[in-house]
């Protein structure tokens, strides 16, 4: 339930940023999702495999569908992947709207119909 709500929450953040720099929304708004869940993928496989190596009779045992110390760590981790991607995103759409303002030039002589 709780990967729900950071799933609606990074799919907003990305689309909220895709709206600011005019790009789509939900082109972006999946990359956070995807983003997020690739991230729990490889945090839990890389812990089930570490698990597996040295403890080989616990993983029959485990059970990860609760609130577990694995699954709010994961959680933690993979909020600050998006966070981090968001970030260079963002770094990137602010160069691209220094180095374009060509665009702002041919917005001068346009008005707007009412």
């Amino acid at each position: 339930m709780m990967s729900i709500f950071i799933l609606i929450g990074a799919y907003r953040y990305y689309a909220g940023l895709a709206e600011r720099f005019g790009k789509t929304k939900w082109h972006f708004g999946l990359l956070g999702i995807g983003i997020y869940l690739g991230f729990q993928v490889v945090f839990l496989l890389s812990y089930g495999f570490y698990l597996g190596f040295t403890n080989p009779g616990s993983v029959e045992h485990n059970n990860y569908s609760g609130f577990t110390w694995v699954n709010v760590l994961s959680w933690i981790f993979a909020i600050i992947a998006v966070w981090g991607v968001y970030q260079l995103l963002e770094k990137k759409f602010k160069k691209e709207n220094i180095q374009k303002p060509s665009l702002e030039i041919e917005e001068i002589g346009m008005k707007e119909n009412p």
